[in-house]
């Protein structure tokens, strides 16, 4: 097979969201609620496949990226300027967000590590991304990362087989149910799975991966293997976190806890160091590819180019706000849950966004099919439902 043809884009998506916020929330929820809140990783997964898949496909029949689509396909002046305000404040507010989560899970990683003030490993990590990003040579040093990220995620689902799990209880985690005040974490699950600025990422490096329509298999392939994976993960982890903390009755009181879970597999000691390198490699990749996702769509959004200076001050605007939410007095698991909740508050904008675009005639026979479309708006009418449950 030709190099175009080779899995890719979607493993990149995946590594994106196996970070320090899909950790802690999966950790939490399986800590507090069991095996409960499994069936949120379900359906947000699916969800996380459906709309990776109709990007891939938008951009696969079009040649062009979300972002620049929803200026260039719009028929009127009204409707482009609207795209441009809503896309461009839902992208950055989002990516604003899970950047001060990255930060502060990187920061979280080094302090297991070294005992070292997270506040001052914030502002290290906030400058690192900085110089990577100027430096624009970083695309090796982020594969490293996102290779630790994903042995990260595997030893998670290697100890959740160790620990021989009752597959009984597990099963009934898939039934949907909303424990006592589960509704944070619920939204911290969605929106650590389906990240919106992942659908604009996702959108833009698959046109650098592969070529056309005739791609659109493989595209489906990668979608489904490489989410489908980071769900299965994203899923040991609360197995693990079931056992080592809810079957037991054990709170979690420090980031520290956190490695509890993976004793069974390195030891009490090892654990703690492998979860410390894996956080602090999560944090930093993801620290990095947030604000540059902000500044690629802002760049469709508006026609900049990367050499643009509006372009730097995206991204350095973005990982500013994270560097300073992130030295905040707000508990450091407490703030990295919360940014994942924004990214699930803004989930239902940007789906609108990629429904309007799979129903413009330029897709042509790729186009969203009456079934696709369906499928899409029970997806929709789920995501909003678990919003609005969070305010009534």
């Amino acid at each position: 097979m030709g190099k175009k043809n080779r899995f890719g884009p979607g493993f990149l998506v995946a590594a994106a969201f196996i970070g320090p916020g899909t950790i802690t929330s999966s950790t939490l929820a399986g800590a507090r609620f069991g095996f409960g809140l499994i069936w949120v990783v379900v359906i947000a997964t699916l969800a996380a496949i459906v709309l990776q898949e109709m990007v891939g496909r938008f951009s696969l029949s079009t040649g062009m990226d979300v972002a620049s689509a929803l200026v260039k396909l719009s028929e009127r002046k009204i409707m482009k300027y609207t795209f441009q305000i809503l896309a461009f404040t839902a992208i950055i507010v989002g990516c604003a967000a899970y950047e001060a989560g990255n930060i502060i899970g990187g920061s979280l990683g080094l302090n297991m590590l070294t005992h070292i003030d997270v506040t001052i490993w914030s502002i290290l990590i906030s400058f690192m991304a900085v110089f990577l990003l100027i430096w624009k040579n970083y695309i090796l040093i982020e594969r490293l990362l996102i290779a630790l990220v994903v042995l990260m995620g595997l030893s998670f689902f290697i100890s959740a087989m160790i620990i021989r799990p009752d597959f009984g209880e597990i099963l009934k985690g898939f039934i949907p149910r909303i424990p006592d005040n589960s509704q944070i974490l619920i939204l911290a699950l969605l929106g650590t799975t389906v990240v919106p600025y992942n659908l604009f990422l996702h959108s833009a490096i698959i046109l650098k991966k592969w070529k056309d329509h005739q791609d659109i298999p493989w595209m489906r392939k990668d979608t489904l293997l490489s989410i489908g994976l980071g769900g299965a993960i994203t899923i040991s982890v609360i197995v693990t976190a079931s056992v080592a903390y809810y079957s037991k009755s054990l709170v979690i009181q420090s980031p520290v806890d956190l490695s509890l879970q993976l004793a069974p597999l390195y030891g009490g000691k090892l654990a703690r160091v492998f979860l410390g390198i894996g956080f602090f490699s999560a944090g930093l990749s993801s620290a990095i590819t947030a604000p540059y996702a902000a500044a690629w769509t802002a760049a469709g959004l508006f026609g900049w180019k990367e050499k643009d200076w509006r372009f730097s001050l995206v991204f350095l605007t973005v990982i500013g706000f994270g560097m300073l939410v992130s030295m905040t007095s707000l508990k450091p698991l407490q703030l990295i849950v919360l940014a994942q909740v924004t990214n699930a508050l803004l989930l239902p904008l940007v789906s609108v966004f990629i429904f309007y675009l799979l129903n413009k005639k330029e897709v042509g026979k790729y186009r969203n099919n009456l079934l696709q479309n369906i499928l899409f708006l029970i997806v929709f009418l789920i995501v909003v439902l678990i919003n609005i449950k969070k305010f009534f």
